[in-house]
């Protein structure tokens, strides 16, 4: 049985938090036609991304 350390989760459950709200962001903004909603939400996106490839290469 392995266990999972506990900042490996921490991070998973940041790049899942800000993937999630990044995908919420977009879908808001693409219902509202908001250019700067989908902005933010496009670079939750990539930062969610861009710590999963630092983190865990």
């Amino acid at each position: 049985m392995t266990t999972d350390w506990f900042p490996d989760r921490g991070i998973r459950r940041t790049i899942l938090a800000l993937g999630a709200a990044g995908l919420t962001v977009i879908a808001t903004g693409a219902v509202l036609e908001a250019l700067w909603l989908l902005g933010i939400g496009v670079w939750t996106v990539i930062t969610a991304m861009m710590i999963e490839l630092v983190y865990r290469p």
